[in-house]
């Protein structure tokens, strides 16, 4: 009896044995969906925490720092822009900006993606190892933070109304075909760009679109002879510690996973800042004697919107060397711009950010290489090489942008006006526009 159980134990192992080369060819017949497919628990937690930390950069981060930064009339209406644009933005990336920004856009991927890109989004459809709809709102953040960046360099002078319009159109004719050209598939992103977290795609954008806009509604009642500082220098320190903190998520996040490269952008994003600075600070001590506290804040944002493009393909030594950059060269652009061009680009967006963007995207093609603890160059690219692509992403983007951002500001300006009046100028922008007092007296 024991005889025959073996025998026949013997035998159904066999048949099992012989069957498993027919089953693991017909399970690799079959494609992964994301049924049979899990998201990583670490990397969902970290994508989604980089999300809550990008958008309290905005709100209440971009809300702080540029209120302080404004005229006491004119407080309300800097915040309220900021949160109008967030939940504007919020609306017009779910109704198509998302599709035309990373969807396939068929015969025109190179351009732009498709607005439908967003109608087959599920539960559980995965990007990468996290949910979509993770890296969807993940990336939504981005689009909210870009424009709103842009209320900088026409803080105090735009109708609200225009405002609005505005940016709703600037995100869909500059924002949207630029993310895609450098993270969606498109040409840039073809040519090998290097641009981790937005050199390009938020803050060369931003810092041209300021410029643009500063250039066109032209300068504030009373620049540059009547003295304009900031009216509360506590707020605007909040909101630049709020904005260091969440710029952790703004790069960090960039890697899409809890990894080593995640961990490496969170550590040079740091000492950007931190020498960005640190390097402003001296600038400005040297040129007026005493170091200042907006100074060292300011200098603070440019290490950070310079290391952003370099963050996930740098290691510290390269951070380092441009927040260093960043500190000297954005500190001397912005006393370029106001005191020798009298360009009233209202708190400095366009030399601090748009520069920054083209400064740290230009050295990302430098401080990439392994010699300096980057990652390297990709097979087949070179410094050389490289920095040719950086450039050209650059200029390609900044072209667009001012291009862009131009005939918006001309066609709105013909049609509903851009600029309050000067009476509502003189008023506040916070009565006129908003019937509301940030203080009152």
């Amino acid at each position: 009896m024991s005889l025959r159980y073996s025998a026949a134990r013997r035998s159904s192992f066999a048949c099992v044995f012989a069957l498993l080369p027919l089953a693991a060819h017909a399970a690799a017949s079959q494609p992964i969906t994301t049924a049979t497919r899990a998201a990583s628990p670490g990397d969902t937690a970290w994508l989604l925490t980089a999300t809550a930390l990008v958008l309290s950069m905005t709100l209440p981060g971009l809300v702080a720092f540029y209120s302080g930064l404004v005229r006491s009339k004119n407080v309300l209406s800097v915040a309220m822009q900021c949160f109008a644009i967030a939940c504007l933005v919020s609306l017009l990336w779910i109704a198509g900006g998302y599709g035309m920004a990373f969807g396939d856009g068929g015969a025109w991927q190179a351009l732009i993606g498709s607005p439908a890109g967003f109608a087959d989004l599920s539960r559980d459809a995965l990007h990468g190892t996290t949910p979509e709809s993770a890296f969807v709102m993940f990336q939504l953040t981005f689009a909210i933070i870009t424009p709103a960046l842009v209320v900088g360099g026409f803080a105090e002078r735009m109708k609200f109304s225009a405002m609005l319009w505005f940016s709703g159109l600037w995100l869909i004719v500059v924002y949207l075909p630029v993310c895609h050209w450098v993270w969606g598939g498109g040409w840039l992103d073809r040519l090998g760009v290097l641009d981790f977290a937005g050199g390009i795609v938020v803050h060369v954008t931003a810092g041209i679109g300021a410029l643009v806009s500063a250039l066109v509604l032209r300068e504030r009642k009373g620049f540059p002879h009547t003295a304009m500082p900031p009216h509360n220098m506590p707020l605007t320190i909040l909101g630049a510690g709020m904005l260091w903190v969440g710029w952790f998520g703004f790069n960090g996040g960039s890697a899409l996973a809890a990894n080593n490269s995640a961990a490496m952008a969170i550590l040079v994003t740091h000492l950007g800042a931190a020498t960005g600075a640190l390097a402003w600070m001296t600038a400005e001590w040297l040129r007026f004697r005493k170091p200042s506290v907006l100074g060292i804040v300011t200098g603070m944002v440019a290490g950070l919107g310079t290391i952003t493009p370099a963050s996930g393909f740098v290691g510290p030594l390269g951070a380092i060397a441009i927040g260093a950059v960043a500190g000297i060269v954005c500190f001397e652009a912005t006393q370029l711009l106001k005191r020798k061009l009298h360009v009233d680009d209202s708190l400095d967006v366009s030399p601090v950010h748009g520069v920054g963007g083209i400064l740290g995207t230009t050295l990302t093609g430098i401080f990439v290489a392994s010699r300096f603890g980057g990652v390297g160059y990709a097979p087949g690219m070179t410094l050389v090489r490289q920095v040719g692509v950086q450039v050209l992403g650059v200029a390609a983007a900044a072209i667009w942008c001012a291009l862009g951002t131009y005939v918006i500001l001309k066609i709105l300006q013909a049609t509903i006006g851009l600029r309050v009046s000067e009476d509502q100028e003189r008023e506040g922008l916070d009565l006129s526009q908003h019937g509301e007092r940030a203080y009152i007296e």
